[in-house]
């Protein structure tokens, strides 16, 4: 499923800049976009490329879509919305309409729309939660849909809605452990086990950075693989490829992480070694508060300006000699 930006919002709403549909829409094919987002989670980027809520039972939500044609003709493209769930790490969607609680509370109007090619189309999404809806967390799909000979091209927007009585779950999560070892062409990887510990699901991304390795060597950041989701107190490993031309041995890891506005960060030491084959054990990852983090760094600044210093006086001493 071709990502798409989807925000949602239960009071107050802001336009959302139009994307260049163009060049992120490929020939041949259809793009969605969601053109408003919620003003209270300007700060979550995650609330910008999905559809991410919490409503009360009873609540209703609109929110305005763009459907883009770029197939090279004119195409008249179906809007619905269909169930998805969340298992080994993966955002899952279900082939078709409804499927569970948050499809069927959801209409698109108009359900289909004839958009020229390279034009874009509207249409409005409406969520109405029953007043008898139970709590809980609910995984969808809002799909643009065009049908052709044999085949289907549909791209979607992920809904992520919570039903809560009061406020909204708290999100969070840990890193457990770092595992290090190569797949089969031979470019070493990193597993990091995080767990959700929160009460919304979660989507990873992050950065690893390696420092003390043979010879003292440093290296990174690596940019974590995307696609990583975890459901409410799932557990899965999010993988960060690094270079194939990293040497063996120790090297001491920092991987940060996050999800939405949510950040954590964790160290441990790591055995890179050659065989594909050979993985190394997990390694138990120690927490990086944010405390630790600045201390490290203030520190740092602190041995900065002492060299200074005492080069500055070294060079004053000498000069005075002669």
């Amino acid at each position: 499923m071709r990502r798409a930006v989807a925000v949602f919002l239960i009071a107050g709403v802001v336009s959302v800049p139009l994307l260049a549909f163009a060049a992120t829409t490929p020939k041949g094919s259809i793009g969605i976009q969601l053109l408003e987002a919620p003003s209270n989670r300007r700060s979550d980027p995650r609330a910008r490329i999905y559809i991410v809520d919490d409503l009360h039972p009873g609540d209703t939500i609109h929110r305005k879509i763009g459907v883009q044609n770029n197939t090279g003709a004119a195409r008249t493209i179906t809007l619905y919305a269909g169930a998805a769930t969340i298992a080994g790490g993966a955002f899952i969607p279900s082939e078709g309409r409804g499927g569970n609680d948050v499809a069927t509370w959801t209409t698109v109007s108009p359900s289909s729309l004839v958009v020229p090619n390279g034009k874009e189309g509207a249409a409005e999404v409406t969520i109405a939660v029953p007043k008898t809806a139970s709590g809980g967390e609910r995984y969808g799909v809002v799909w643009a849909e065009l049908a052709g000979p044999g085949s289907v091209n549909r791209v979607g927007i992920r809904m992520y809605l919570s039903v809560s009585g009061g406020a909204e779950p708290r999100s969070d999560f840990v890193i457990d452990s770092l595992q290090a070892g190569r797949i089969e062409d031979g470019t070493p990887i990193v597993y990091a086990r995080v767990r959700n510990t929160g009460g919304r699901a979660i989507d990873m991304s992050g950065t690893l950075q390696l420092s003390d390795g043979p010879g003292g060597a440093s290296a990174g950041p690596f940019d974590a693989r995307l696609g990583t989701t975890l459901g409410i107190r799932q557990s899965e490993p999010v993988t960060v490829p690094l270079r194939k031309d990293l040497p063996d041995g120790p090297w001491k890891a920092v991987i940060t992480l996050r999800s939405g506005t949510i950040v954590r960060s964790a160290e441990a030491t790591i055995e890179l070694r050659s065989h594909p084959s050979a993985v190394a054990r997990p390694v138990r990852a120690r927490p990086l508060s944010t405390s630790r983090k600045v201390a490290a760094t203030i520190a740092a600044l602190v041995i900065a300006v002492c060299a200074g210093a005492a080069l500055w006086f070294g060079f004053f001493r000498r000069r005075e000699r002669t």
